[in-house]
């Protein structure tokens, strides 16, 4: 497990007085007539249940180690060294608390940046929240991001999350079904986590004006290793959508061919994301749909080293010797956001950040990211891009699955490379 990256990058001194401690003394930058540091605290998801969501992450931090080595952040005219600090959530929420606290207190960073899923960007949040440190998070439908107890969003001060709404997904979804003749019945797959709450509670009126209706018998256990009730609940409806984690998906898939359930399209979030998780389903994964936040097709380069979306994913397939996956832009993000922000800001101070990242915008390689750009979210949420995707078997080619645009009636700059087809 990756613990502790030290990266330097420049060797100027800045002497701010005030950088890097915040109103209540946390923060990481040093002291006037030292070189100034820049810590950012990464909250990754490497081990557990969640992992494919932090595939990508070592890729990425390797890759700013590099770039910040050679081009480092400049604050008013001076240069200041980068510290990143990694540390494992282990796809455990209590845990994603518990390092993000020892980022926090014991490494004394300035900014915390995190990506993947509301169990670990939610208690990431908390944490900033008590502490008055600011944080920057993705990778979570900004629903159960922000309302976490009753039906308004939570009052945020130190919170900054950037990816689409359940409104997003739901329309992605609606037009994945339209393009197949289906009996206009879906069964939701739905774990008792909080994207399936969300989920689950939402989808149904997202989707009331498609004619669809979403039969859900019940939140299940994420780590079921029976999905006989789900299947029998599902048996004639020809649309199958759900938010389950990769390895439960792969069960209850397995089980549905086993069974003889047999959709006609399905449309899986959280699962399907990953050629991994693909992968590991073999040739009944031909055919299925998921969301597709981001692919090497869409028109837009990063704010940093300036590959486009293309040039990145190809880096990393050279790097890793993998296929590329979505989470590989959105981290790649995080660390634009961040750098644009203490730009700024012009300072490393805490709340300088906080302030600056207020109504920031920055064009990144997963598309513009701006604060208080959508009235209809609140302020620290910026939505970005959405399109739809299903997973297509290639015969002889470098990999046993593509990710194939299908679906782009949202975000139409980004190009469709086909139309749904029926599963087999």
């Amino acid at each position: 497990m990756r613990t502790h990256v030290s990266i330097v990058a420049g060797a100027a001194a800045l002497a701010l007085l005030t950088a890097g401690c915040s109103s209540d003394g946390v923060g990481g930058g040093e002291s006037a007539g030292d070189a100034q540091t820049l810590r950012i605290g990464f909250v990754s998801t490497e081990t557990g249940s969640l992992a494919p969501f932090g595939e990508a992450n070592a890729f990425v931090v390797d890759q700013m180690e590099d770039y910040f080595a050679e081009n480092p952040i400049e604050v008013d005219g001076e240069e200041v060294d980068v510290e990143i600090v990694v540390k494992d959530a282990q796809s455990d929420s209590t845990r994603a608390g518990e390092v993000t606290a020892d980022l926090i207190n014991g490494d004394e960073v300035d900014v915390v940046i995190s990506s993947g899923t509301p169990d670990v960007a939610n208690p990431v949040s908390e944490q900033c929240e008590a502490n008055s440190v600011p944080c920057i998070t993705t990778v979570a439908p900004w629903q159960p991001f922000a309302i976490r107890g009753g039906d308004e969003p939570a009052d945020l001060q130190y919170s900054h999350h950037f990816f689409w709404g359940l409104e997003d997904v739901a329309a992605v979804y609606s037009d994945i079904w339209s393009q197949v003749e289906t009996n206009g019945q879906a069964g939701g797959l739905f774990p008792n986590d909080p994207d399936g709450q969300a989920w689950s509670a939402n989808f149904p009126a997202l989707t009331a004006d498609t004619g669809v209706s979403i039969d859900n018998p019940g939140l299940y256990t994420n780590g079921t290793k029976d999905f006989s009730a789900q299947l029998s609940a599902f048996k004639g409806k020809d649309i199958l959508l759900g938010v389950p984690i990769p390895p439960d998906f792969t069960t209850f898939w397995k089980q549905a061919k086993q069974q003889g359930y047999r959709p006609k399209v399905a449309t899986i979030g959280k699962a399907l994301l990953f050629p991994s998780a693909v992968e590991a389903l073999g040739d009944i994964a031909d055919g299925l749909g998921t969301e597709v936040w981001w692919t090497p097709t869409a028109p837009f380069e990063s704010s940093l080293t300036g590959q486009s979306a293309q040039e990145l994913a190809d880096a990393f397939e050279e790097g890793t010797g993998q296929q590329w996956t979505q989470p590989l832009g959105f981290a790649h993000a995080l660390f634009e956001v961040a750098a644009a922000a203490v730009q700024k800001a012009g300072s490393t101070d805490a709340e300088a950040i906080d302030e600056a990242l207020d109504g920031l915008s920055v064009e990144t390689v997963v598309g513009p990211v701006a604060w208080g750009a959508d009235d209809s979210v609140p302020p620290y949420i910026a939505k970005t891009p959405l399109t739809g995707g299903q997973w297509r078997a290639v015969e002889g080619g470098e990999h046993p699955f593509d990710l194939v645009v299908v679906s782009n009636a949202l975000a139409p700059e980004i190009p469709a490379a086909g139309k749904v087809e029926p599963l087999p």
